[in-house]
């Protein structure tokens, strides 16, 4: 069971909110996707969708996320309900009906979304207001991206959402075929002939990379992985992705031009931009999500740009 706690502060205390967690009925759910967006990331595609006469399910919902993959979500409505289990079975079907998810994606999100679908990272989202252990546990021995969210009313009118546990699978890596023409290091500009299977572009990228950049690469990587527990690291083609429920960080590497880059989500308005290091995109055409670029060339960039990685991370 959850042993969070949730108080009000007032001038003359402090008052502790009785949290609860019913189980889940229709209008929670029907909450989770008028809200996918701002609460988990993810855009809404389909309620209650059909997997057939053959497999003879209903997928509770269906969204894809801010980094273009298929997104897979059960509500446990009761403690001893396998939602897991039945999760797992909608992702082998999802793998097995890519035409049919894109058709989707195309008709409710347009055809540049449904081209730009990121199968290397379909995810299965749990949501429920307690896990057993024994759910834990067996997401652990699983090698599929799956996160266990519990949810908890607070009061009246506060919805509180813990990420309980997540496991990221491993893929096996590929080598791609890439031109040299694909290394130029305009964040806006897609490769030329994109690579395909597991390992991506910017892994690519990386290794192409100078030790100089690749040691800020790693430093840059291991702060953000040890600003908590609940942070999940993802390679997609073109950035790497740092999360908790939804991403905080996404990272491109420019070996050409020496440089790291960091997209947060932090507003540009609030923060003093420095040209050359920090700049506001959130009106430029960029890969990842996060509306202010931060650029890193050395070390002591790193350490400049540690208070807005924290500031990302605690409002994400």
């Amino acid at each position: 069971m959850s042993d969070i706690k949730v108080f009000r502060v007032t001038p003359t205390g402090v008052a502790e909110l009785p949290t609860k967690s019913a189980s889940i009925e229709k209008s929670l759910q029907t909450l989770f996707e008028k809200n996918l967006e701002a609460l988990l990331g993810v855009r809404f595609l389909a309620t209650e969708y059909s997997t057939g006469k053959v497999h003879g399910g209903r997928i509770d919902t269906l969204g894809i996320d801010e980094n273009g993959c298929p997104v897979i979500i059960e509500y446990k409505r009761a403690v001893n309900e396998n939602v897991i289990n039945q999760g797992l079975f909608y992702l082998d079907w999802l793998l097995d009906h890519r035409k049919e998810f894109q058709w989707l994606v195309m008709e409710t999100l347009g055809a540049e979304t449904a081209k730009a679908v990121e199968w290397s990272g379909p995810r299965l989202l749990c949501i429920a207001g307690d896990f057993t252990n024994y759910d834990q546990h067996a997401v652990k021995q699983i090698n599929r991206n799956i996160e266990l969210i519990r949810y908890r009313h607070c009061g009246d009118d506060l919805l509180l959402l813990e990420l309980v546990n997540a496991t990221t699978a491993t893929v096996a890596a590929r080598t791609p075929t890439i031109t040299p023409t694909d290394l130029a290091d305009s964040p806006t500009k897609a490769p030329v002939s994109k690579p395909t299977g597991a390992s991506q572009f910017i892994d690519y990228r990386l290794a192409q990379a100078s030790q100089p950049i690749k040691d800020l690469y790693e430093a840059l990587k291991a702060f953000l992985l040890g600003l908590g527990d609940d942070v999940q690291f993802k390679q997609l083609q073109f950035y790497f992705a740092f999360k908790r429920i939804k991403n905080f960080a996404c990272v491109e590497v420019y070996p050409q031009a020496g440089k790291v880059t960091v997209f947060l989500k932090v507003d540009p308005m609030t923060v003093t931009i420095e040209p050359g290091f920090t700049r506001d995109v959130s009106k430029i055409g960029h890969f990842g999500t996060g509306d202010l670029e931060i650029t890193l060339s050395t070390m002591a960039d790193l350490d400049r740009a540690t208070p807005l990685l924290v500031r990302s991370y605690e409002e994400s």
